[in-house]
């Protein structure tokens, strides 16, 4: 058991509960865990992250600028706080040409302590986290590939971290063979694609992908990044159904983008024209995030978070969404009130009338540029 310090739902005292030790365990007992953001986009656009190819050397380099977004996401309510070590296989650094004196192990070591350092500050578990690798593309032997995720295994395991999460695959091939490898470590392991309703790269439909990780040892399934919100909980229902066809458990997830995509394809929002520096008019609200995380606690799914282009102020619409469930708010929310209700003292009557739950949910945010296109045709030519 972890007992650790909370806020108290009802009257946002500070308070003392007592948390199951693993994700496991907090699953298991029915317990909705809310996961962080994203990293990459949120650093790239503070300046500690090249845009490109995404390599997460800031770990090393600029530890304060992560520690301080890690540190927000707890206090948005976070459960977990995931190592910063996207795109951190060997392979991925040396093809990046941005780190030429840091190496994969550095950054791996020094991710996994500020994750931890700030997920004790708040009773949060650490997810040390792989991505997909350029020589999986490159069609590397089985062999081969499975050595760059032992490698960032053993510096996990050093640093003794909650559970492993495998993200961002867009082949379910490569990530059966990342799960293999994480299993052998001893610890839980989640698993999420990047995939559509379609499927993944390869045209593999999600329920079959989320049969074979599960038999591949993992022990959470679901979906993260590339389309909206709403557009993953679609795909992981899909996955829901494969598993209960093949008579097969696993706990679900979704961390889905943080950006409207209604037009996107398979190859998710890196195919839109405002990748990645123009993406800002296609935010998602915190009253989108509500909706997102409700309808992903009556699809079932119980690990709920974000990925790019969630920030903050996202993951505390988790918490607060899903606060009568999960018993308490977060310490972020002592600087917000529910569905804008201090907008019933501003001394402007047409604000004053926006302090409530129906004005936020049926509003219609406009773009502000004119002619601006409601939808666009993505780049890669797919439909």
């Amino acid at each position: 058991m972890k007992v650790y310090s909370r806020w108290n739902n009802r009257r946002l005292n500070f308070c003392v509960c007592v948390c199951l030790e693993g994700i496991l365990e907090r699953l298991d007992a029915g317990e909705v865990v809310v996961g962080d953001g994203g990293y990459v986009l949120q650093l790239e656009r503070r300046g500690y992250v090249k845009a490109g190819h995404w390599t997460p050397e800031a770990a090393v380099e600029h530890p304060e600028a992560v520690r301080q977004l890690e540190r927000e996401f707890l206090r948005a309510g976070a459960d977990v706080i995931q190592t910063f070590t996207f795109y951190c296989s060997e392979d991925k650094l040396e093809l990046s040409g941005n780190v030429s004196n840091i190496t994969g192990a550095q950054i791996n070591s020094a991710a996994c302590d500020l994750a931890r350092e700030v997920a004790d500050e708040g009773g949060a578990l650490v997810a040390g986290g792989v991505s997909q690798t350029p020589l999986y593309v490159k069609k590397g032997s089985e062999n081969e590939v499975k050595a760059i995720f032992k490698k960032q295994l053993d510096d996990f395991l050093k640093k003794d971290i909650d559970f492993f999460m495998v993200e961002y695959f867009e082949y379910v091939g490569e990530a059966v063979w990342a799960v293999e490898v994480m299993k052998t470590g001893g610890k839980p392991v989640g698993a999420t694609l990047c995939i559509s309703p379609d499927g993944d790269r390869e045209g593999v439909p999600p329920g079959e992908c989320a049969v074979r990780l599960v038999k591949a040892g993992a022990d959470i399934v679901g979906i993260n990044c590339h389309l909206d919100p709403l557009t993953c909980v679609r795909t992981v229902k899909l996955m829901k159904e494969g598993l209960e066809k093949a008579g097969l458990k696993a706990h679900l997830m979704v961390q889905p983008l943080g950006f409207h995509t209604p037009e996107c394809n398979i190859g998710g929002y890196v195919s839109l024209p405002e990748y990645p520096f123009a993406l800002e008019t296609r935010i998602i609200t915190r009253w989108d995030v509500h909706k997102y995380a409700r309808e992903a606690y009556n699809a079932g799914i119980r690990y709920i978070g974000g990925c790019c282009g969630f920030e903050p102020y996202h993951i505390r619409a988790i918490s607060e969404e899903l606060a009568e469930e999960r018993g308490f708010l977060p310490p972020a929310s002592t600087k917000h009130s529910l569905w804008a209700s201090t907008l019933e003292t501003h001394t402007k009557p047409w604000v004053k009338a926006r302090a409530g739950r129906q004005y936020w949910e049926n509003l219609l945010p406009a773009s502000g540029r004119p002619k601006c296109p409601s939808m666009a045709t993505p780049t890669d030519g797919r439909p």
